[in-house]
């Protein structure tokens, strides 16, 4: 895994073919070269990119085998996307040589959309949909119509580093997005999403000094600072550091909102003939007056109310903090050069001090409000050591990876509520009630253990053209559940389950990718509550089943692709006969992804596509909802994004983006429909020199025409972010 070898600038070099480019990935480049790209990589990762947002053409330079061991793959045309990325275990490969769907996001394309997190990124695509707003207390989004929870993001590769409330986008130099269960490739995350993975890959030092500060601006008056550092040392310019922090305080587009953010990173690196290293640490402050809300909505209902102004606050007088830090490492090394073993451990604590407010709302926007104090805590450390391996048999290619991994996670909290309620009402809010009992603090409530081994064989017949990958990834879970009142373990769960994965890649011409693949999602099963008649009963973690088919056509400056998927996940039901609990659900997610990215003509680039989703409950409890359209997956959804370089003033850009998505249901019975939305995104920026220094500025504006839509996550819902203007002007000295 090379995650953590030091990425280029984005539009900074311009490859060209050549006899040794043509044998990347082959075990006669070298043994850094090997671990960069595994063997069924070819030319095709270091053919001719794109110079990148509204840069003239560079001078060609020849690949060296020096330059694979310290760069991410290349930028595609436009600069938005890369050719490539990592697949956790299965390491980085070149888009057109894997059997999934995926998207590796650049920093060239965080930096002219002004991404402040996570969420700002990922929303690119129709297949990933965000389920809460910005401002509010974390992140959750939906990956082919399953939600992904914040906590299971990989940094680096490893599960268990992040905030469980979201992650800034200061510190990110690509954002690695894998459509489909990543169980295999990744493990099994702490809290079980089945729909995708989504990696963040940390900046590293380039070989060019790079001293970058960046003044910015976002309504209604938070105002912030950026700097990003970094430096290269030694003869071969061995060690990197890296430094990004920022700073920002004012007032926020919720009404009385108030927010003050600090974030500090840094990354060093050693990157030797044989040895590479990389060390991470980061720490996350963030205080916030007024919130963003969530409710959830009577079970009696008909219609959903009218989703209030974008800038209400039915919730008045919350307060959020935020803190989370953690260190992580890897070591690589080349024993041979066809043989790499690995290392990564990382640490992570984090705590969430919260008013906590709640009352189902009724179809006039009616409510009890009740107050409450809900703080809490994760503990979490991880770690993974491997072997990868090329070697050919017969005139057989092969990559064979083996790992094993390791997390441990320690939760706590403390829910403390005020004695009664107060009628409120989403549009005509009123004062919270006071929490008169004592704030405590978080006990623990469960210890979780996760352990897994893996192995995998990627093999390439027909020199290059039949690509076909096997794997299994043996899975444990252990979890023991506590009362936080008297400390006494309430539940103990121990279980463990295999996920496989097969994937094949046929290439009928050098430009074209049939795949396919079936795998293995994995989730922490459950214990039977004490209301069955089984009670108690531990279920082993649960299968979710995928199978896509696709076919991906690079055009040279435009990517495109097409694939089918279904993906099956077991639901928990209670027979309401038997009054047995299991998990005989099921919900069935169908789907057509269309896709394509690139640079149309010179200056003027793209990222377009469309989901449409058949999401079905094919087994319910007692059958009552059977053929009901699963709640929370919508019929389509739909992303076009354009970003245009003016030919008639140089250095002037102009983007925008369309995001669209259709209904959809928020219960299973189908009688609560969620009504569609549209957003619309525009932006500006302009590259200049003042005194012979670079400046960038940069304007966007999200939700341009001000549209209030609900955001569903799971039983909670979110009104949409108002209008919000970015404002940023980036000094390189």
């Amino acid at each position: 895994m090379n995650h953590h070898q030091t990425p280029k600038r984005q539009g900074q070099r311009l490859f060209r073919r050549t006899a040794l480019a043509q044998a990347v990935g082959r075990v006669t480049l070298g043994a850094a070269a090997t671990l960069a790209l595994p063997t069924f990589v070819h030319a095709q990762a270091a053919s001719e990119t794109a110079t990148g947002a509204d840069s003239a053409p560079l001078p060609q330079v020849e690949v060296k085998a020096a330059a694979a061991t310290d760069g991410l793959p290349a930028g595609y045309a436009g600069g938005q996307v890369a050719r490539g990325g990592g697949l956790g275990i299965l390491g980085t490969s070149n888009t057109m040589d894997i059997p999934f769907s995926t998207t590796n996001y650049t920093q060239q394309a965080l930096l002219d959309q002004q991404a402040r997190t996570l969420a700002d990124v990922v929303v690119n695509e129709a297949s990933v949909r965000m389920l809460t707003s910005s401002n509010g207390f974390g992140e959750d989004f939906q990956i082919r119509g399953y939600t992904v929870s914040s906590t299971d993001v990989g940094l680096n590769g490893l599960y268990g580093m992040v905030s469980g409330s979201r992650m800034p986008a200061i510190m990110m130099e690509r954002v690695e997005v894998l459509k489909g269960p990543g169980t295999l490739m990744y493990g099994i995350g702490p809290s079980g999403s089945i729909g995708g993975a989504v990696n963040i890959v940390t900046k590293r030092a380039d070989d060019e000094p790079l001293t970058r500060l960046t003044a910015t601006y976002q309504n209604k008056s938070q105002f912030g600072v950026q700097a990003d550092v970094g430096r290269r040392y030694g003869k071969n310019n061995e060690w990197g550091i890296r430094f990004n922090g920022s700073y920002r305080n004012g007032d926020t587009t919720v009404n009385g909102g108030k927010q003050e953010q600090g974030v500090g990173a840094i990354g060093l690196d050693y990157r030797g003939e044989r040895l590479r290293w990389s060390l991470d640490a980061y720490s996350v402050r963030e205080d916030t007056d007024n919130f963003r809300p969530q409710v959830g909505f009577q079970s009696t209902i008909k219609t959903l109310p009218s989703p209030p102004s974008s800038y209400a606050n039915f919730f008045p007088g919350t307060e959020l903090k935020l803190r989370d830090s953690a260190v992580l490492t890897r070591l690589e090394y080349d024993i041979t050069r066809a043989v790499t073993v690995y290392g990564a451990a990382g640490y992570h604590y984090g705590t969430a001090e919260q008013t906590f407010p709640s009352g189902p709302v009724d179809a006039l926007g009616n409510f009890a409000a009740r107050n409450a104090f809900y703080d809490s805590y994760n503990r979490t450390t991880t770690g993974e050591v491997g072997v990868r391996a090329r070697f050919d048999t017969f005139g057989v290619g092969h990559t064979v990876s083996a790992a094993a991994t390791r997390l441990d996670q320690e939760s706590g909290n403390a829910y403390v509520t005020s004695a009664g309620t107060v009628p409120s009402n989403i549009y005509n809010p009123v004062a919270l009630p006071p929490v008169t009992a004592a704030r405590t603090s978080p006990q623990k409530a469960s210890d979780t253990a996760l352990t897994s081994f893996t192995i995998t064989d990627t093999l390439s017949l027909a020199n290059d053209r039949l690509l076909i990958t096997a794997g299994l990834r043996h899975q444990n879970v252990a979890l023991d559940n506590y009362s936080t009142t008297s400390g006494a373990r309430t539940a103990s769960y121990d279980q463990s389950a295999v996920s496989p994965l097969a994937g094949i890649v046929f290439k009928p011409l050098s430009n074209v990718s049939v795949y396919g693949n079936f795998t293995s999602g994995l989730t922490r099963g459950g214990v039977a509550p004490a209301t069955a008649a089984n009670a108690g009963e531990v279920f082993p973690p649960y299968k979710s089943k995928q199978y896509e088919a696709g076919v991906k056509v690079d055009w040279g400056r435009v990517m495109t692709s097409v694939s089918v998927f279904q993906i099956t996940r077991p639901n928990a039901v209670t027979d309401p006969v038997t009054t047995i609990y299991s998990f005989d659900g099921e919900q069935r997610n169908r789907g057509l992804e269309l896709a394509a990215y690139g640079e149309v003509t010179r200056g003027l680039r793209f990222m377009a596509s469309t989901t449409f989703y058949d999401a079905k409950l094919t087994n319910t409890a007692g059958g009552a909802n059977n053929g009901n359209t699963a709640n929370g997956v919508p019929k389509y959804a739909l992303n076009f994004g354009l970003d245009w370089d003016t030919p008639w003033v140089p250095g002037l850009g102009l983007n925008g983006r369309v995001i669209t998505t259709s209904s959809e249901y928020f219960n299973a019975t189908n009688t609560l429909q969620v009504p569609s939305y549209t957003r619309v995104d525009i932006g500006a920026r302009y590259r200049t020199q003042v005194f012979g220094k670079a400046v960038v500025l940069r304007a966007n504006v999200e939700n341009l025409f001000n549209r209030n839509y609900w955001l569903i996550s799971g039983t909670y819902a979110t009104v949409s972010a108002p209008r919000t203007l970015l404002l940023s002007a980036q000094f390189d000295f």
